[in-house]
């Protein structure tokens, strides 16, 4: 075997990266790229290490790819499918059966169309599947000619890869130009490998040329070809061969690039041996069978042809199948035929082949020009690609007739659809280009929607209204362009803050869609409609709710928040039924992972953390928070992590886990700033909570955008909208914003009665106690928080219900029922520790500790109430706060202080500051 270094973005010892390889992959995910220039060995390595893993029981899936099966969509995938048990494919869920069926060419167009993400969960499944008996090897030669969908597949797989399980690929590079496969990339950062495969020293090609031609070379010769070859293996062969039985190099030059070198051997071949070869070059697997009928000869001529061809090293034939023995080969007899005989081959090819994507390949290569026969042959290859779950592959062929002459605006809109169904939005925008100079008013409309889509991706929601506006216009009386037009327009209006337009052109969307008919996009319509009014306040329609549910069409692919079903996971979680919720949204990841849609598996992971937290699994909520950031960051783009951010924050933040929530929170403000949308305040929601959490009162609402706060649009009481406004309430409590805590407090217990939510009247119960307390009506303050504490049985969250005991044992105590108060706060302290929240379970264990005084006094003799009165007075607050935050009135706070002063022996508050100092000091 040749040597090889490694290349040099990561050092290491020569052999480490292959010699260990093979033994990571039985260990965890590994995957090894190959890499180098043309002939230097890469695929001899490749294929030894692919032996090895066999000959270790490894299941080894393999495809050698070729520049001709690079037109050919999921070639390279169902190569690598050919060798997988059929027990496997039948375990699939019927869609992922369906969508490798169509891979393998072993179903048709009936039945739905295949999503492109189908296609790599069902891969994804059957790995996973064939993991289970042991380690797995994907072994791919020559990625550099993946066609688009099958490369999709493999790096959508690689960030997927679980368990004992390999990825062992060559590339071709040019030297001096870099690595090219960025897009491979693994889930452990340093799981992939890159190995660069280094030329041969002249003894190693002295060798290899004898073993391989059967004859040996004077030293001088072998000089010569290791300089022309640049210790090029493949090269080298080639000039050792050139030279025949010649030993005397310096009587004819040698030709001093591989390309001219492989192109003489190729001219030495007779006319009728390289038509054949040119025909097998313009296919991805070429047989005896297809050259005999092209070249209208007898299979027994065209195997006499090419056996000639074979004992030059030029092919190899088995069976009835025909594989050049280098890609190079293959090349330079296409690219070294006449034009005109390429396209007459093209002609006789389209003409033998009946899969509609070749064909129509073979006609478009056939012409420099379009016709009608090559436009239709085109846009059926596309609808079929698109069919098979291939959308790249359909761009690329309706971009085929666009180039071709056939430039319309319906090619342009199937192409840029296609490609951002691909992922490729920047290429979307391109094929789009100026939507507005489109003709007639319905295809500028539909333009527009399309740009529309595809800005909206990108987090650019301004801009989407802008396009949305204008299609308005355009659809007028095209009742389906309407729907998709006002269905987007309200949601890019509510991203932007603009809730009641958005209101509004969904009620007409509803009608609309009523009006249309198809039951899929009624229930889409009334699904967001629902949505929409539950965010803003204005309760949940369960009427709607229930018929968007009956009308609901899972074959339509939608965003997520238009499905009815997620719609009612949300209602369900936001009024309180939360183990109903989870049962729905862990049912809804069952389907996004058998249709691979890992936007909504980002999606319904962050819910899912949400649910968790109000349902006091803090542990749980983590776990999810991090798997929808993963998700997000496999996806790509800061746009997709702005919201598994902001819910990781949240979890960090319940999880006192402070400068993580803050970083979190933070970036998500920041990145916030940098797009034209307008997110539901939530970063700063979670900074209130985590502040309000460390008692920072001013900090906490210093948090929330104060228009946010502001009566007049705190309107939207539902929980998912307003889980921070208790927390605001208490902040403002503690600094003596009376007036505006009172304004937010009624809107939730008006909320409460109104829509019967037991959060609502729960946390209004307690909001209330905590501003009676402030005026001095412990007594009613007390009646109150019993109050939320009988609401808090309807209600499945153990975090809010301590929450609401903290208070309850504070104003216990306060009515010197310190038995009781040290009963509530027990176990408001017991469930904080159990839900771990940390910063919770610390005020509890503080509020505990006044609930028992000794006789002798706290600290410097005061009593625990002077102390704690003493403490908030010497850090600054005014007397104001300090009867907020203890629930107690001004009049109270001036009658501590005097005894405070008496029994230290003081006069003023600077005083009381260095006293308390010592005081701390001498641990007194």
């Amino acid at each position: 075997m040749m040597g090889a270094v490694p290349s040099a973005e990561k050092p290491a010892t020569a052999d480490r990266p292959v010699a260990g390889f093979l033994d990571s992959v039985a260990a965890r995910p590994t995957g090894l790229v190959i890499e180098g220039e043309a002939g230097i060995g890469k695929s001899t390595l490749w294929l030894s290490l692919a032996e090895q893993a066999a000959a270790r029981g490894y299941r080894v899936l393999s495809a050698r790819v070729g520049e001709a099966e690079s037109v050919m969509a999921f070639s390279a995938l169902a190569d690598l499918l050919a060798e997988v048990d059929t027990e496997h494919l039948n375990a699939l869920p019927g869609l992922q059966r369906l969508a490798l069926d169509r891979v393998l060419l072993r179903a048709g167009v009936d039945g739905p169309p295949t999503d492109h993400r189908v296609v790599a969960a069902a891969f994804v499944a059957v790995l996973r599947a064939l993991g289970a008996d042991g380690p797995v090897l994907l072994a791919v030669d020559d990625i550099q000619w993946l066609d688009t969908s099958s490369r999709g597949v493999l790096a959508f797989v690689a960030r997927r890869l679980r368990g004992p399980c390999g990825l062992l690929v060559t590339e071709r590079t040019v030297p001096g130009s870099g690595t090219v496969a960025r897009w491979l990339q693994l889930d452990r950062p340093d799981g992939l490998e890159r190995y660069a495969v280094r030329p041969m020293t002249a003894p190693a090609l002295h060798t290899t040329i004898t073993q391989r031609l059967g004859r040996s070379f004077p030293r001088p010769a072998v000089l010569r070809i290791t300089e022309i070859s640049r210790g090029n293996p493949f090269f080298a062969l080639e000039l050792a061969r050139a030279l025949g039985d010649r030993t005397d190099m310096s009587d004819q030059p040698l030709p001093e690039t591989l390309a001219e070198v492989v192109r003489a051997r190729v001219d030495g071949l007779t006319e009728d041996v390289r038509g054949l070869l040119l025909t097998a070059s313009c296919v991805p697997n070429p047989t005896v069978e297809l050259l005999s009928s092209a070249a209208g000869t007898p299979p027994e001529r065209v195997t006499a042809l090419l056996e000639h061809a074979e004992s030059l090293d030029v092919v190899t034939l088995d069976g009835h199948r025909i594989r050049f023995n280098h890609p190079l080969l293959a090349s330079v007899v296409y690219n070294d035929a006449p034009a005109g005989t390429r396209r007459a081959t093209h002609r006789t090819l389209a003409g033998l082949e009946s899969h509609p994507e070749l064909r129509a390949r073979h006609l478009a290569l056939a012409s420099t020009s379009g016709d009608d026969e090559i436009f239709a042959a085109l846009d059926q290859a596309g609808d079929s690609a698109r069919a098979r779950g291939a959308p790249a592959a359909a761009a690329e062929l309706i971009d085929l007739a666009i180039k071709l002459g056939g430039d319309t605006v319906v090619r342009r809109l199937k192409s840029a659809e296609n490609h951002f169904l691909a992922g490729d939005t920047a290429k979307a925008k391109e094929v789009l280009g100026a939507v507005a100079d489109y003709q007639p008013a319905i295809m500028r409309a539909l333009g527009a929607v399309l740009l529309a889509t595809v800005s909206m991706y990108d987090n650019k929601h301004t801009t989407a209204v802008t396009l949305l506006r204008t299609a308005l216009d355009d659809a007028t009386g095209n009742i389906p362009v309407m729907v998709q037009v006002l269905l987007r327009l309200s949601f890019a209006l509510h991203s932007i803050g603009d809730s009641a337009e958005a209101r509004r052109h969904i009620r007409d969307a509803v009608k609309l869609a009523e009006e249309l008919g198809v039951a899929g996009i009624t229930s889409a319509a009334l699904a967001w409609s629902v949505q929409l009014d539950f965010q803003c306040g204005h309760g949940l329609d369960e009427v709607a709710l229930d018929r968007a549910l009956e009308l609901y069409d899972s074959s339509l692919d939608l965003p997520i928040i238009f499905r009815a079903p997620m719609i009612n996971a949300l209602a369900l979680s936001g009024t309180g039924r939360l183990e109903e919720a989870h049962r729905q949204l862990v049912e809804l990841r069952t389907v996004g992972l058998e249709r691979g849609a890992e936007s909504d598996m980002m999606a319904i992971a962050g819910f899912l953390a949400i649910n968790h937290i109000w349902r006091g699994q803090i542990a749980e909520a983590q776990a999810e928070a991090a798997e929808a950031v993963e998700r997000a960051e496999q996806l790509g783009g800061d746009e997709v992590l702005i919201i598994p951010m902001t819910v990781r924050a949240a979890a960090a933040a319940f999880a006192g886990r402070v400068d993580e929530a803050r970083a979190d929170a933070r970036w998500v403000l920041d990145a916030s700033s940098r797009r034209q949308s307008s997110l539901a305040d939530w970063p700063g929601m979670t900074l209130c909570f985590l502040e309000e959490s460390l008692g920072n009162h001013r900090a906490a609402l210093d948090a929330l955008d104060h228009d946010f706060l502001h009566p007049s649009t705190a309107v939207a009481t539902e929980l998912i909208m307003s889980w921070h406004l208790p927390d605001a309430i208490e902040a403002m409590v503690g600094v003596g914003q009376l007036t505006d805590a009172e304004n937010l407090t009624a809107a939730l217990e008006h909320a409460g009665e109104q829509h019967r939510r037991p959060w609502t009247r729960a946390v209004g119960a307690r909001c209330r106690a905590m501003l009676l307390a402030a005026g001095g009506d412990v007594a009613a303050a007390e009646q109150s928080a019993q109050q939320a504490m009988r609401e808090h049985e309807l209600l499945p969250m153990p975090f809010e219900r301590a929450r609401t005991q903290l208070v309850l044992g504070q104003l216990q105590r306060r009515l010197r029922r310190k038995s009781a108060a040290a009963a509530t706060l027990t176990d408001a302290l017991r469930t904080f520790e159990r839900l771990g929240t940390p910063l919770w379970a610390q005020r509890a264990q503080a509020e505990l500790s006044r609930t028992a005084v000794s006789a002798s006094g706290g600290a410097g003799g005061l009593t625990t109430s002077e102390q704690r009165v003493a403490e908030l007075a010497a850090s600054g607050a005014t007397n104001k706060e300090i009867a907020a935050a203890m629930f107690i009135t001004p009049k109270t706070v001036e009658h501590h202080l005097t005894k405070i002063y008496r029994k230290l022996g003081i006069g003023s508050r600077a005083e009381l500051g260095r006293r308390m100092d010592q005081i701390h000091s001498n641990g007194d």
